[in-house]
């Protein structure tokens, strides 16, 4: 015999709106100063020369230029190198 009660079950509570994360602004694009270029979680994308990174990782452009993204190779702490993108404005 069970000496709990019954709970129910729980239908309404993973109905919770999205985070629009992604790319905004893409390469050969036109961006004035403060636009967003990237929405992410984490740091998956490297802000280059031209942007900056806030707080919650968003990528935004310092200048005014065009939006590019190049490949590169970051060090991690062991030594080893791992590919990485990275948003630049020229």
């Amino acid at each position: 015999m069970s000496h709990v009660k019954a709970g129910g079950t729980a239908k309404n509570i993973h109905n919770n709106a999205g985070q629009r994360l992604g790319v905004k602004r893409f390469g050969g694009q036109k961006v004035k100063t403060g636009e967003v270029l990237v929405r992410q979680t984490g740091s998956t994308k490297l802000s280059g020369p031209g942007t900056f990174m806030s707080r919650d990782f968003t990528i935004h452009a310092a200048v005014d230029g065009i939006v590019g993204f190049e490949k590169i190779r970051k060090p991690r702490f062991s030594g080893k190198t791992e590919p990485r993108t990275q948003v630049c404005v020229r």
